[in-house]
């Protein structure tokens, strides 16, 4: 029944105009792969174009204060506003960034960056090492009204955690300090191969000391002061963001753009439609307002030259509340996943190559050796009906429940996750004669009601910060301000902790599949559905513009042919 109706909702969908899409599939990236609409001209060459870009945001971004960050549209505009330390290249392989060069301790504990002195913030101040160890110690800082969700990613730095749980109370003990205008060294608790990654990652993005006197600085255009490839001209909240180049970043030279667009949209037919009729420039992921899942094969067809699709190491999938009954019991929630058909779900309704997720880390992520996933990738659980029946009465039974009460599955605004969230809530109906209530939320409201755990079932989706398995899994040990699912369980965190001091690479590699284990195989304390694809459509004209192996969408070094 569920299969027919699922090919009935995927051919009328297919015959009408429009509907939505996330896409990003999984394959493992290679140091070759390019983007695959970089030009072979060199982009310094003088050119007549008009030098402008416009793309679809999807929707305001909750916060463009580096610390507070944690979404993939406000870490759009502060990888093109800010830079840290190092950078990326298409490929997210580290290049230099405000450090021109560092220095690192052969027990790998101590980093030692030289500042480039021609950095200067957008006021035209200098951006200097002070700038960077104010801006680490107030992520650290626990007696903030807000404090970073991702303030565990300074964790690798000596008493950083100290700091933050209060068990020390001298900031100076924080193993960070300008030791003159150029010079930051850095001192890690243990070490940590993907530091370097880490450093060009927005939690550990500069902070200009205004920001002492305003909390509210990252609120408004002008009270943004920003040190990256381009600046803040202007900003309509829930509208649009205008960006012009910074005439003070040091490689002002590189930046070819004048001005680039983020227009809010959540309505993908209305965004394929101003694709369409030439008023946006490109659409696609990593944002929600993507392309309509069910317009990919015609697009195939249609724009060869301008539909994109390459790899991308994400994972879709929904969370538990691990503390509200009866998602407070681990065979409630294996019974939600076993019941689930993914083959089906990705070939009907995503329509974008997406392969079925049975894990929490994607392929694609860095690992010690290629049969890290072999080993684990789809024999933590299976697929089976009849299973999950038995799962589900089990931890009834425990939870001292009769039936499955009905609950509330909330996602946020977009097609793709209202179609997926109908056939879950079609296939828990009929495998497990269970009623879901859909309920869409705003994207903001979306994100405080995750952290708040103000949900029964929820959707998600995880882009890499950096090239490791660790980026996935350490989001759910205790006291993560990631921690969006209520989970907290020693034994996990004891192996996290454990790899994050191992320095041999096979048995790092074993802990943290130890880890994933417990997360997916004991506990099953999220739901996996997916490995995402990347489908987006640009003009042709565009060069350099892309969205590279771990999901960041960059323009800066961006180009009108």
């Amino acid at each position: 029944m569920l299969v027919l109706l699922v090919l009935m909702l995927s051919l009328s969908t297919i015959l009408s105009a429009c509907t939505s899409s996330t896409a990003p599939e999984a394959n493992k990236p290679t140091e070759t792969q390019k983007p695959n609409n970089e030009s072979k001209n060199d982009p310094s060459k003088e050119t007549t174009a008009k030098q402008e870009f416009r793309f679809n945001l999807a929707t305001e971004p909750p916060s463009l204060d580096p610390s507070l960050a944690q979404d993939v549209t406000s870490m759009t505009i502060l990888n093109a506003t800010f830079e840290g330390l190092t950078s990326t290249d298409a490929n997210s392989k580290v290049i230099p960034g405000v450090a021109e060069k560092w220095d690192i301790s052969p027990d790998g504990k101590k980093y030692t960056f030289t500042l480039r002195q021609n950095a200067k913030w957008s006021n035209g101040d200098p951006v200097t090492a002070h700038d960077f160890e104010f801006a680490w110690k107030r992520v650290l800082n626990p007696n903030l009204p807000q404090t970073s969700p991702y303030n565990y990613q300074l964790y690798y730095i000596k008493n950083g955690e100290a700091y933050f749980t209060k068990k020390i109370k001298d900031s100076n003990q924080i193993g960070v300090k300008a030791t003159g205008d150029y010079t930051l060294e850095v001192e890690l608790e243990n070490p940590a191969p993907y530091f370097l990654d880490l450093t060009a990652f927005a939690t550990y993005y500069p902070v200009h000391k205004s920001a002492k006197d305003n909390p509210a600085w990252a609120n408004e255009a002008n009270t943004i002061i920003s040190n990256g490839p381009f600046k803040i001209s202007s900003w309509a909240h829930s509208s649009q963001i205008e960006l012009v180049p910074n005439e003070h970043y040091h490689k002002r030279d590189e930046i070819k753009l004048t001005k680039v667009t983020a227009v809010m949209l959540e309505d993908t037919n209305a965004v394929l439609n101003m694709y369409e009729t030439n008023a946006l420039d490109y659409i696609g992921p990593p944002f929600n307002g993507g392309i309509p899942s069910e317009q990919i094969p015609i697009l195939k067809q249609t724009k060869k030259d301008e539909l994109v699709i390459k790899p991308q190491a994400s994972t879709y999938y929904y969370l538990f509340n691990n503390k509200v009954k009866p998602f407070d019991n681990k065979k409630v929630r294996k019974a939600l996943s076993m019941a689930l058909n993914r083959q089906l779900l990705t070939e009907k309704i995503t329509l974008g190559d997406q392969k079925p997720a049975f894990a929490m880390v994607p392929p694609g992520i860095n690992i010690a050796n290629e049969e890290f996933r072999s080993q684990v990738d789809g024999n933590y659980f299976k697929e089976d009906i009849a299973e999950a029946q038995k799962l589900l009465a089990e931890g009834l039974k425990e939870s001292g429940l009769d039936k499955m009460p009905a609950f509330t599955m909330k996602y946020n605004t977009n097609d793709l996750h209202k179609k997926v969230a109908q056939a879950v809530a079609d296939m828990w109906k009929q495998n497990l004669n269970i009623d879901v209530k859909l309920q869409n939320v705003e994207w903001t409201v979306f994100l405080d009601q995750r952290t708040a755990l103000d949900y029964e079932v929820a959707r998600a989706g995880w882009n890499p910060d950096y090239n490791d398995p660790m980026t996935f899994l350490d989001l759910y040990t205790t006291g993560s301000g990631n921690n969006d699912l209520g989970f907290n369980n020693k034994k996990y965190d004891d192996l996290i902790k454990a790899a994050m001091k191992e320095v041999d690479l096979a048995k790092r590699q074993d802990l943290l599949a130890s880890a994933e284990k417990v997360l997916i195989e004991e506990e099953m304390a999220l739901l996996p559905i997916y490995y995402y694809t990347s489908i987006t459509l640009i003009k042709p004209n565009f060069k350099n513009i892309y969205v590279d192996p771990l999901a960041n969408f960059r323009f800066d070094r961006g180009y009108v042919e």
